[in-house]
């Protein structure tokens, strides 16, 4: 019984028992000057911004304290905060550590049942002189208020009297929710493949801008990326190359549930994608039947698109589909299955709407919703699945119509892979040249006509045909990526360009420490600190 007593103490009435215990003497005063919260380079901007002009001293005597009904993830978010500031400034909090000999200031992370906005992924920051409260409803929206809390925590710190520097984070409030559910970027790693570990870095750096989707494109003519068991040539001979005739390689299983597993600890979903019914030689290089031949497709190391299909009449085809649908779902925990379904361009019409609205109930049967690009929309499918409007304006109306939801990805406005200008080193430029300013200059809420109830989010992809490493990677995704975070969840209220290039030009140093390889647009007066080699941390 008193286990649940202790469970049924109000939040409010543990801070202050906790606040007291801690503040039994006085505390160092340090000049900190005057501040503004509201000026502060945060990106994605938040909702409500409040200053109150005064300043909280991050400093070794500082402790985290975790509050909630969910424990674990709460006292998880606390440790990541903890591990973050650690690497940005060298500091090392105790999290959840009553016994601790000094704690001058406090940083508390509550779960509340209620707060100011609503939705799982709403926060509440207060920051005063010696406290900071995060609060919110739900995990997610306490681990995206910590991004914000990051992103207020300067890179230097001050010196002052004593014999340690302090961070000064400026007060005030801020009440936050995002515009968009869906927030997301996709990574192609069927062109070219990329490891494990790059796949973390990028996941790293989408969760600080709150980026909560990231879709992986694991099959192509290419290649094949993902492990099934009950299906090993997949990957022995579809994975076994790339664009340009280099090994290739893919993920086992266990690699998969690694990312998947990592993406969720950043509170980021993963999104798989197996194209079908174009986009499909790497498959039928390792088993004939699947496009009907008597000899197994030639591997394919080019860039063309469209000149691969499958047999969408044969029912040995269906059965191979369930087969990899009911895999991957297995190791996806995420409400969403991706079935690509773009460029069939030697598909017949006919033929490509009757395998869609098949493979459509096959991904139902394992519980998931089904993505498809915008040419699925031409399909007998029905309102829950979800149409990616990435080429055709009258396929994502006709998504509309059908009472489908919608996640923009104008090809003319966030494709990741098209170049900046006419000197990027990288890219391509069917679709448009994307300099920074246009990537962010245009407004999804009203872009395609679709209502804005029906906009599922927006996602920005990133197509492999010219990179083949991170550090390409970074060049294409940033900064542009950082924009397209704005765009998904600050609302269009507070989306101004003038402002946010200010912000954007502040991110350098965060984007510099983290030894990402971004494009310095000439467009952005770009606020560089010089970061010696030793600092360059993987955050």
């Amino acid at each position: 019984m008193k286990t649940t007593y202790v469970l049924k103490l109000s939040t409010t009435m543990i801070i202050l028992v906790l606040f007291a215990s801690c503040k039994q003497k006085e505390l160092p005063v340090y000049n900190l000057g005057e501040t503004d919260l509201t000026q502060e380079n945060l990106i994605p901007f938040p909702r409500s911004v409040e200053a109150t002009n005064d300043g909280f001293a991050l400093d070794p005597f500082t402790g985290i304290y975790t509050f909630s009904d969910e424990a674990s993830e709460f006292e998880a978010i606390g440790l990541f905060l903890s591990k973050k500031i650690a690497s940005k400034t060298g500091l090392t909090l105790p999290v959840n550590d009553r016994e601790v000999e000094r704690t001058d200031r406090i940083i508390n992370i509550v779960q509340k049942d209620s707060i100011s906005l609503s939705g799982d992924e709403a926060y509440e920051l207060h920051i005063g002189r010696d406290t900071i409260t995060l609060a919110a409803t739900a995990p997610q929206g306490a681990f995206r208020g910590v991004q914000t809390l990051r992103q207020l925590i300067p890179e230097a710190g001050i010196d002052t009297l004593a014999e340690f520097p302090i961070w000064r984070i400026p007060t005030g409030r801020i009440s936050d929710v995002p515009n968009f559910e869906y927030r997301g970027s996709m990574l192609d790693v069927a062109r070219h493949f990329f490891s494990v570990e790059d796949v973390k870095k990028y996941l790293d750096l989408l969760a600080y801008y709150k980026i909560n989707y990231l879709h992986l494109h694991l099959t192509d003519d290419q290649g094949w990326r993902i492990e099934i068991k009950s299906w090993p040539k997949l990957t022995e001979i579809g994975g076994s190359t790339e664009v340009g005739g280099e090994a290739g390689g893919y993920f086992t299983q266990e690699d998969y549930k690694d990312i998947v597993d990592y993406a969720a600890r950043l509170y980021i979903t993963i999104v798989p994608e197996v194209d079908m019914p174009g986009h499909t030689n790497a498959a039928s290089a390792s088993y004939a039947f699947l496009n009907g031949a008597e000899k197994p497709a030639k591997l394919y190391e080019g860039t063309r698109v469209g000149f691969s299909t499958f047999d969408t009449r044969k029912d040995t085809v269906y059965q191979f589909i369930d087969d990899v649908v009911r895999e991957i779902s297995d190791i996806s925990p995420g409400p969403y299955f991706h079935i690509g379904g773009d460029e069939s361009h030697v598909t017949k019409k006919d033929d490509y709407r009757y395998f869609v609205s098949r493979v459509e109930k096959i991904v139902q049967k394992y519980g998931k919703r089904m993505i498809g690009w915008d040419e699925v929309a031409t399909a007998d499918i029905d309102s829950t699945s979800i149409a990616q409007f990435w080429a055709s304006l009258d396929n994502a109306k006709l998504a509309e119509q059908k009472g489908m939801q919608v996640i923009l990805s104008p090809a003319s406005k966030s494709y990741l892979d098209m170049k900046y200008d006419t000197l990027s080193e990288y890219g391509l430029a069917w679709a448009a040249y994307i300099p920074v300013d246009s990537a962010y200059i245009w407004t999804p809420e009203t872009y395609s006509g679709i209502p804005r109830n029906q906009i599922l989010g927006v996602e920005a992809p990133l197509w492999s045909e010219t990179i083949s490493n991170i550090e390409e990677l970074e060049y294409l995704a940033f900064p542009r990526m950082i924009g397209y975070s704005e765009l998904s969840w600050t609302d269009e209220t507070n989306r101004d360009w003038e402002k946010f290039k200010v912000r954007l030009a502040n991110q350098a140093a965060f984007l510099e420490r983290m030894n990402v390889k971004y494009y310095p647009s000439p467009r952005i007066d770009w606020v560089k600190d010089d970061f010696p080699e030793k600092q360059k941390v993987k955050d």
